[in-house]
Protein backbone atom coordinates (compact mmCIF):
# COMPACT_ATOMS: atom_id res chain seq x y z
CA UNK A 1 0.00 0.00 0.00
CA UNK A 2 1.40 3.25 -0.88
CA UNK A 3 2.32 5.79 2.08
CA UNK A 4 -0.18 8.38 2.53
CA UNK A 5 1.20 11.99 1.17
CA UNK A 6 0.63 14.34 4.19
CA UNK A 7 0.00 17.25 2.18
CA UNK A 8 -2.56 19.67 0.74
CA UNK A 9 -2.64 18.50 -2.63
CA UNK A 10 -3.79 15.16 -0.98
CA UNK A 11 -5.81 15.84 1.59
CA UNK A 12 -8.38 17.70 -1.66
CA UNK A 13 -7.68 14.51 -3.62
CA UNK A 14 -8.63 12.07 -0.58
CA UNK A 15 -11.98 14.89 -0.27
CA UNK A 16 -12.57 14.04 -3.89
CA UNK A 17 -12.67 10.28 -3.65
CA UNK A 18 -14.77 10.76 -0.16
CA UNK A 19 -17.63 12.80 -2.33
CA UNK A 20 -17.33 10.08 -5.44
CA UNK A 21 -17.50 7.35 -2.96
CA UNK A 22 -20.55 9.03 -0.95
CA UNK A 23 -22.57 9.93 -4.30
CA UNK A 24 -22.13 5.94 -5.70
CA UNK A 25 -23.10 4.12 -2.76
CA UNK A 26 -27.21 4.88 -2.25
CA UNK A 27 -26.95 4.44 -6.07
CA UNK A 28 -25.15 0.56 -5.99
CA UNK A 29 -27.35 0.50 -2.52
CA UNK A 30 -30.76 1.21 -4.86
CA UNK A 31 -29.39 -1.69 -7.47
CA UNK A 32 -28.67 -4.10 -4.85
CA UNK A 33 -32.26 -4.05 -3.69
CA UNK A 34 -33.92 -4.56 -7.13
CA UNK A 35 -32.07 -7.48 -7.91
CA UNK A 36 -32.82 -9.15 -4.43
CA UNK A 37 -36.15 -8.04 -5.53
CA UNK A 38 -35.89 -9.77 -8.93
CA UNK A 39 -33.88 -13.33 -7.39
CA UNK A 40 -37.09 -13.57 -4.91
CA UNK A 41 -39.75 -12.85 -8.16
CA UNK A 42 -37.72 -15.38 -10.33
CA UNK A 43 -37.66 -17.91 -7.36
CA UNK A 44 -40.84 -18.03 -6.84
CA UNK A 45 -42.05 -18.40 -10.27
CA UNK A 46 -39.03 -21.21 -10.93
CA UNK A 47 -41.29 -22.85 -8.10
CA UNK A 48 -44.57 -22.47 -9.75
CA UNK A 49 -43.16 -23.30 -13.04
CA UNK A 50 -41.70 -26.83 -11.52
CA UNK A 51 -45.17 -27.27 -10.29
CA UNK A 52 -47.30 -26.35 -13.62
CA UNK A 53 -44.59 -29.82 -15.14
CA UNK A 54 -45.39 -31.95 -12.54
CA UNK A 55 -48.81 -31.92 -12.90
CA UNK A 56 -48.71 -31.79 -16.78
CA UNK A 57 -46.47 -34.90 -16.51
CA UNK A 58 -48.83 -36.52 -14.30
CA UNK A 59 -51.51 -35.78 -16.88
CA UNK A 60 -49.50 -37.57 -19.76
CA UNK A 61 -48.87 -40.07 -17.39
CA UNK A 62 -52.41 -41.11 -17.29
CA UNK A 63 -53.08 -42.26 -20.92
CA UNK A 64 -49.18 -43.39 -21.20
CA UNK A 65 -50.28 -46.66 -21.12
CA UNK A 66 -52.23 -46.25 -24.95
CA UNK A 67 -48.52 -45.60 -26.41
CA UNK A 68 -47.53 -49.35 -25.62
CA UNK A 69 -51.18 -50.88 -27.05
CA UNK A 70 -50.88 -48.52 -30.03
CA UNK A 71 -47.59 -47.25 -30.48
CA UNK A 72 -47.50 -44.49 -32.42
CA UNK A 73 -44.35 -42.57 -33.44
CA UNK A 74 -44.82 -39.27 -33.28
CA UNK A 75 -41.08 -38.09 -32.12
CA UNK A 76 -40.79 -35.43 -34.88
CA UNK A 77 -44.05 -33.95 -34.43
CA UNK A 78 -43.36 -32.64 -31.22
CA UNK A 79 -39.83 -32.08 -32.14
CA UNK A 80 -39.22 -27.48 -31.08
CA UNK A 81 -37.80 -26.07 -34.85
CA UNK A 82 -37.23 -23.15 -32.63
CA UNK A 83 -36.89 -21.54 -28.60
CA UNK A 84 -37.87 -17.91 -29.24
CA UNK A 85 -36.24 -16.03 -26.39
CA UNK A 86 -36.20 -11.94 -26.13
CA UNK A 87 -34.07 -9.90 -24.27
CA UNK A 88 -35.03 -7.30 -21.66
CA UNK A 89 -33.09 -4.96 -19.26
CA UNK A 90 -33.32 -5.09 -15.11
CA UNK A 91 -31.35 -3.08 -12.57
CA UNK A 92 -29.04 -2.76 -15.46
CA UNK A 93 -28.89 -6.71 -16.10
CA UNK A 94 -29.64 -7.72 -20.06
CA UNK A 95 -31.41 -11.23 -18.90
CA UNK A 96 -33.56 -13.53 -21.07
CA UNK A 97 -37.01 -13.93 -21.38
CA UNK A 98 -38.65 -17.02 -22.71
CA UNK A 99 -41.01 -16.10 -25.68
CA UNK A 100 -42.65 -19.13 -26.91
CA UNK A 101 -41.48 -22.51 -29.02
CA UNK A 102 -42.11 -22.96 -32.61
CA UNK A 103 -43.30 -26.64 -33.38
CA UNK A 104 -43.62 -27.54 -37.08
CA UNK A 105 -46.61 -28.76 -39.07
CA UNK A 106 -48.40 -32.13 -38.11
CA UNK A 107 -49.19 -34.25 -40.92
CA UNK A 108 -50.54 -37.81 -40.27
CA UNK A 109 -53.18 -39.91 -41.74
CA UNK A 110 -56.38 -39.07 -39.91
CA UNK A 111 -57.55 -42.76 -40.93
CA UNK A 112 -54.86 -44.80 -39.76
CA UNK A 113 -54.01 -42.55 -36.67
CA UNK A 114 -55.57 -42.92 -32.78
CA UNK A 115 -57.77 -40.65 -31.70
CA UNK A 116 -55.83 -39.87 -28.67
CA UNK A 117 -53.01 -38.97 -30.97
CA UNK A 118 -54.25 -35.00 -31.10
CA UNK A 119 -54.30 -35.03 -27.43
CA UNK A 120 -51.09 -36.59 -26.46
CA UNK A 121 -48.90 -34.50 -29.02
CA UNK A 122 -50.47 -31.17 -27.58
CA UNK A 123 -49.62 -32.37 -24.03
CA UNK A 124 -46.10 -33.35 -24.61
CA UNK A 125 -45.96 -29.83 -26.79
CA UNK A 126 -47.62 -28.08 -23.45
CA UNK A 127 -44.63 -30.03 -21.39
CA UNK A 128 -41.37 -29.19 -23.84
CA UNK A 129 -42.59 -25.58 -23.89
CA UNK A 130 -42.95 -25.47 -19.79
CA UNK A 131 -39.37 -27.51 -19.38
CA UNK A 132 -38.20 -24.42 -21.97
CA UNK A 133 -39.56 -21.83 -20.62
CA UNK A 134 -37.87 -23.02 -16.86
CA UNK A 135 -34.48 -23.04 -18.68
CA UNK A 136 -34.56 -19.58 -19.99
CA UNK A 137 -35.94 -18.70 -15.79
CA UNK A 138 -33.63 -20.84 -14.60
CA UNK A 139 -30.68 -18.66 -16.54
CA UNK A 140 -32.46 -15.63 -15.27
CA UNK A 141 -31.46 -16.78 -11.45
CA UNK A 142 -27.92 -17.20 -12.49
CA UNK A 143 -27.47 -13.87 -14.18
CA UNK A 144 -29.45 -11.98 -11.69
CA UNK A 145 -27.30 -14.42 -8.72
CA UNK A 146 -24.07 -13.51 -9.86
CA UNK A 147 -25.14 -9.80 -10.40
CA UNK A 148 -25.95 -9.53 -6.88
CA UNK A 149 -22.71 -11.04 -5.95
CA UNK A 150 -20.87 -8.43 -7.95
CA UNK A 151 -23.28 -5.77 -6.63
CA UNK A 152 -23.20 -6.62 -2.89
CA UNK A 153 -18.72 -6.84 -3.15
CA UNK A 154 -19.17 -3.13 -4.42
CA UNK A 155 -21.27 -2.06 -2.12
CA UNK A 156 -19.04 -3.23 0.67
CA UNK A 157 -15.78 -2.41 -0.67
CA UNK A 158 -17.31 0.92 -0.75
CA UNK A 159 -19.11 0.66 3.30
CA UNK A 160 -16.22 -1.10 4.92
CA UNK A 161 -13.06 -0.10 3.27
CA UNK A 162 -13.04 2.67 0.38
CA UNK A 163 -15.15 5.52 2.66
CA UNK A 164 -13.33 4.57 6.50
CA UNK A 165 -10.23 4.54 4.85
CA UNK A 166 -10.38 8.22 2.94
CA UNK A 167 -11.96 9.62 5.92
CA UNK A 168 -9.18 8.17 8.31
CA UNK A 169 -6.79 9.59 5.34
CA UNK A 170 -8.09 13.07 5.44
CA UNK A 171 -8.15 12.96 9.68
CA UNK A 172 -4.43 12.47 9.34
CA UNK A 173 -3.91 14.79 7.04
CA UNK A 174 -5.72 17.09 8.90
CA UNK A 175 -4.17 16.46 12.16
CA UNK A 176 -0.68 16.61 9.90
CA UNK A 177 -1.30 20.26 8.20
CA UNK A 178 -2.50 21.22 11.55
CA UNK A 179 0.70 20.76 13.88
CA UNK A 180 2.49 21.90 10.45
CA UNK A 181 0.55 25.45 11.04
CA UNK A 182 0.92 25.93 14.64
CA UNK A 183 4.57 24.61 14.61
CA UNK A 184 4.65 27.30 12.47
CA UNK A 185 2.77 30.00 14.49
CA UNK A 186 4.78 29.04 17.26
CA UNK A 187 8.71 29.40 15.40
CA UNK A 188 7.21 32.60 14.22
CA UNK A 189 6.53 34.05 17.33
CA UNK A 190 9.49 32.60 18.64
CA UNK A 191 11.47 35.13 15.91
CA UNK A 192 9.57 38.02 16.25
CA UNK A 193 10.62 37.73 20.07
CA UNK A 194 13.86 37.33 19.40
CA UNK A 195 13.91 40.49 17.13
CA UNK A 196 11.88 42.55 19.55
CA UNK A 197 14.79 41.15 22.40
CA UNK A 198 17.97 42.35 19.73
CA UNK A 199 16.31 45.50 19.01
CA UNK A 200 15.62 46.27 22.81
CA UNK A 201 19.23 44.86 24.12
CA UNK A 202 20.20 47.31 20.87
CA UNK A 203 18.35 50.37 22.22
CA UNK A 204 19.68 50.00 26.09
CA UNK A 205 23.45 49.14 24.67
Amino acid sequence: MAKLRLTKGELKRQRDSLKQFQHYLPTLQLKKQQIQIEVQRVRAKLSEQLNKINSTKQKIEEWAGLLTEQPVDFRNWVKPKQIRVKTINIASVDIPVFDGVVFGEIEYDLFFTPLWVDVAVERIKNLIALIEEEQVTKTQERLLREELRITTQRVNLLEKVKIPESIENIRQIRIYLGDQQTNAVGRCKLAKNKIAQAVAEGVMA
